[in-house]
C-alpha cells in the first residue's frame, strides 16, 4: 500500500502541472536521464549473545542500489530503490527510497510529490522538530547513516519569498519510525520487568487511514546576515509506539508540536540551537499512565575544525517531561518512568587523511541522568571512486536496564561493509 501511493499520486500531479505551465509540454525539451547505484555486502555480529535472540549476527545484507533522474521538460522524476536479501529476517528486500515528481508552480513555488526522504532541523543525530520517519533498526545494525532517514509518502510544497520561505509537508497515511520489534534486538518492557523479544514480533496498532489521521508539518524559514532562522509546527502522532490501548496493546499517541531553531557562524565554527514543545493531545494533564506526557525539548550545538582535516562537534540536549508528579502518581511502574529532566551530551570527532582516502570518526551519546552511553566508532577506507570498505561498531552500556541505551547492551556489535559504486 505505501509503495503504491506515489504511483497513484503521480497522474494527478501531471494534470496539475499542465495548468501551471499553460501551453508548455514535456515535448518541448528532450528528456534526459542517467543511471547510477552501488552493490554492497554487509556483515555484523554481537560481542556477546542475547539470550532472547536466536542469532548472534546483527547484519547480513546484500543490497543493489539503482537510481536515476529524468527531466522531461520542466519536471523532474526521481527514482531510487534498493533490492537484495536480508539474512537476519530471511527475506528478500525491495526498498523504494525515492519515487517522486518535482515541478515548479510559477516562479516562487516548488512541488514534490511521491515517496521521499525528508529532513529539517539543526541537530546532528538528535531530532527535535524533524518528525519524519527514522529507521533505528538500520542505524543500530551498522548500515550506512543514509538509512537512518526512512522514506515516506508525502506531498511537499515550498514557497519562496523575500519576507519568509514556507515549507509544507502532508503525509496522508501516518509513517511511524521503524522501531525495535524483538526480531533483531530485544527491548525493555515495563510489563515484563525486563527485556523481551516477542514472537511474533511487536506490531503496534497504527492510526486508521483517514485525512484527520494524516501528518501535517510546517516550516517557516529565512536567512538574514548569515543567520538561519526557522519556526516549525507539526500535527500527527508520536513516531514511536510509546502508548498502550486499554487492552495493553502498543500504539501511537496523538501529538502536536511547535518549535524554532537558529544556526549561525560563531568564532571559528557553526553554532546551532533548537527548541520544541510536544503536546500529547489526549493526556494534557499527564495523569493517564497509558499515554506519554507533554515534553519540552532543547538543544545547543557547536561544530568547528580544531585542526586541518579534524573536526569536532558538541551538543547538549534536554528532555523535560511535564506534569511529572502526576505521571509518577498514576503509573503502575513508577520505577521505570523517565526522570523529569533527561540530559544527553553528544560528541562527534572526524579526521580525514590522504585526500579523504582514510576517514576515522567517533560519535558518542552520553546521558548523565540515565547513566547510559552509546558509542559509534567508524573507519572508512576509500580505495577508489568505485570501491570502499567501512568497518565500525555500535557499543551500548548503562546502569539501569530500562533506559534507552542500556536496554541494548546485548545488541553491541561490530560490522563490516564492502561497497562497489557504479
Amino acid at each position: 500500500m505505501k509503495v503504491l501511493i506515489p504511483l497513484l499520486l503521480l497522474p494527478a500531479a501531471l494534470f496539475a502541472q499542465d495548468d501551471a505551465w499553460d501551453d508548455d509540454s514535456w515535448d518541448d525539451e528532450e528528456a534526459s536521464s542517467n543511471w547510477s547505484g552501488f552493490v554492497e555486502a554487509g556483515l555484523g555480529t554481537r560481542f556477546s549473545a542475547d539470550p532472547l535472540i536466536n542469532t548472534n549476527n546483527t547484519l547480513e545484507d546484500l543490497r543493489w542500489r539503482l537510481e536515476s533522474r529524468w527531466q522531461p521538460g520542466k519536471a523532474t522524476i526521481a527514482f531510487k530503490a534498493d533490492a537484495g536479501y536480508d539474512g537476519i529476517e530471511n527475506d528478500w528486500v525491495i526498498d523504494v527510497r525515492d519515487l517522486t515528481l518535482a515541478f515548479a508552480i510559477g516562479s516562487g513555488a516548488d512541488v514534490k510529490i511521491g515517496r521521499q526522504v525528508q529532513t529539517w532541523g539543526t541537530g546532528d543525530l538528535v531530532f527535535l522538530n524533524d518528525l519524519f520517519p527514522k529507521d533505528f533498526v538500520s542505524f543500530f545494525s551498522g548500515r550506512d547513516d543514509e538509512y537512518l532517514k526512512a522514506p515516506g509518502n508525502s506531498l511537499r510544497i515550498t514557497r519562496y519569498s523575500p519576507a519568509v520561505n514556507i515549507d509544507f509537508a502532508w503525509t496522508p497515511v501516518f509513517e511511524p519510525d521503524i522501531y525495535l520489534t524483538g526480531e533483531r534486538y530485544s527491548f525493555f518492557s515495563p510489563l515484563a520487568g525486563g527485556n523481551v523479544a516477542p514472537n511474533p514480533p511487536l506490531s503496534a496498532i497504527e492510526p486508521g487511514e483517514s485525512f484527520s489521521n494524516g501528518e501535517f508539518a510546517l516550516r517557516l524559514f529565512r536567512t538574514v546576515s548569515g543567520r538561519e532562522y526557522a519556526v516549525y509546527a507539526y500535527r500527527g502522532y508520536f513516531k514511536q509506539p510509546n502508548a498502550l490501548t486499554p487492552a495493553l496493546e502498543a500504539t501511537f499517541a496523538p501529538m502536536s508540536s511547535l518549535g524554532a531553531s537558529l544556526r549561525q557562524p560563531v568564532g571559528p565554527g557553526l553554532f546551532n540551537t533548537e527548541v520544541s514543545y510536544y503536546d500529547s493531545r489526549d493526556d494534557r494533564d499527564g495523569d493517564d499512565p497509558l499515554l506519554p506526557n507533554d515534553q519540552f525539548r532543547f538543544l545547543l550545538g557547536y561544530e568547528w575544525e580544531a585542526k586541518p582535516n579534524f573536526t569536532v562537534g558538541l551538543q547538549y540536549y534536554l528532555e523535560w517531561t511535564l506534569d511529572h508528579d502526576a505521571l509518577i502518581a498514576n503509573s503502575p511502574f513508577p520505577q521505570y518512568e523517565p526522570d523529569e529532566i533527561r540530559h544527553l551530551i553528544t560528541n562527534r570527532l572526524t579526521y580525514r587523511a590522504n585526500r579523504d582516502k582514510y576517514t576515522w570518526s567517533l560519535f558518542t551519546f552520553f546521558s548523565p541522568s540515565d547513566r547510559d552511553v552509546y558509542l559509534r566508532p567508524v573507519f572508512t577506507y576509500r580505495h577508489s571512486d568505485s570501491w570502499s570498505l567501512t568497518t565500525g561498531a555500535n557499543l551500548f552500556d548503562g546502569r539501569d536496564e530500562h533506559t534507552f541505551f542500556s536496554q541494548l547492551q546485548d545488541a553491541s556489535n561490530i560490522y563490516l561493509r564492502l561497497k562497489y559504486n557504479y
